[in-house]
Order: C-alpha cells, then sequence, then structure tokens
C-alpha cells in the first residue's frame, strides 16, 4: 500500500516498503505474499493472512482467531461514515486486539487525530493525498476531554 503511515513506539512515521497487498473485491485473484482479504474471502483462507472489515461486519467473529492473525484493517467507504471507529474502539477495549489496526479506504488527514485515539495504529493514506501532509493529522490535538483507547480516564480525573 501506497501512502502508509505507521505509529511506531507513539512516533507516526511513513511506511516505505509495506509488505501487505489489499484485496478489495471476491473476483480478484489473490498475490503471492502477505494479503489483506475481505472478511467472507478470509474465512475460506484464514492462514497468513490479514483481514478487512467492511461497516457492516461484526468484529466479535474474529476473537477466535487473534492468536494467529497479524493485521485487522477496517474499512471507511466514506468519510462520513464513521462506524469504523466504534469498531477499532470495540476491538481495542472490549476484545482486547493487541494487533496492527489499520485504517483503510476513505482515510484523510483531518481524521487521523480521532482514529488513533480510537485505536488505530496504521492508515492508509487516500492515494490522491499527501502522505507527508497527513503526518500533520496524527500530532493530534494537546488535551483531550473525554477517554480514548489511548487515555481510558476523562480529564476530570487525571487532575
Amino acid at each position: 500500500m501506497n501512502n502508509l503511515l505507521r505509529l511506531e513506539e507513539g512516533v507516526a512515521r511513513i511506511v516505505a516498503d509495506d509488505p501487505w497487498t489489499l484485496v478489495r473485491d471476491a473476483e480478484t485473484e489473490v498475490p503471492a505474499g502477505e494479503v489483506i482479504l475481505p472478511l467472507a474471502r478470509w474465512l475460506d483462507n484464514p492462514e497468513q493472512n490479514g483481514v478487512w472489515l467492511g461497516p457492516d461486519d461484526e468484529v466479535e467473529s474474529l476473537k477466535p482467531w487473534f492468536a494467529q492473525l497479524p493485521l485487522i484493517a477496517l474499512d471507511f467507504p466514506s468519510f462520513r461514515d464513521g462506524r469504523a471507529y466504534s469498531q477499532a474502539y470495540l476491538l481495542r477495549t472490549r476484545l482486547g486486539w493487541s494487533g496492527e489496526l489499520r485504517a483503510i479506504g476513505d482515510v484523510l488527514r483531518d481524521q487521523l487525530s480521532h482514529m488513533r485515539q480510537c485505536g488505530f495504529d496504521s492508515f492508509a493514506v487516500r492515494e490522491d493525498k499527501s502522505a507527508e501532509d497527513a503526518l500533520k493529522g496524527l500530532a493530534g490535538m494537546s488535551v483531550l476531554y473525554g477517554r480514548s483507547v489511548i487515555e481510558p480516564r476523562p480529564l476530570f480525573r487525571r487532575r
């Protein structure tokens, strides 16, 4: 994937050589190497592959495979569709997923700070946007008032 940003020890970096290939549909032939498959295709062949979930897919269905699953990607079909934020939060908090959680689809600079708060640690920025510019979106806000995956205590509890 081009335009990929990843958090490494809390610092965002552009990934030059991403080994993962995203397969978007059921008809595309699966290439050799590490691939991210849609949930329906991944269930047929879960070994050594990553999985991506659409907004209507249930994150709980992946729990039995957490130990062998190297990557989960969550799709933002439109910047107006925020269901992947909830999916990410559920994966990190309720289900305890600790592996790579990647945002794919209509991923834009203005969303990155909030995606990070929900638990994403890699971001496939939309191809027509600049990855260098998107890094600025991960600078985030200096103070977070509410709870998040990163800081589960609200501001009034941190004093």
